[in-house]
């Protein structure tokens, strides 16, 4: 099995893994319920997305 011929030297390394970095995820607040929640996704507290009930959430 073939091996590096060279050692990678730290600043190389690093500026490979720069793109590594974790994100916190996005928050958005939802406008029936003003819980917070994810864009793009039913509220798991009431279950609207877009202004309309999607899922049988709970009641507020």
């Amino acid at each position: 099995m073939p091996l590096p011929k060279k050692k990678q030297s730290k600043r190389r390394k690093r500026q490979r893994r720069s793109h590594d970095a974790l994100t916190s995820p996005t928050v958005v607040t939802c406008s029936n319920c003003s819980q917070p929640m994810q864009p793009h996704r039913a509220c798991p507290n009431c279950g609207y997305y877009n202004g309309r009930a999607v899922t049988a959430g709970r009641s507020v």
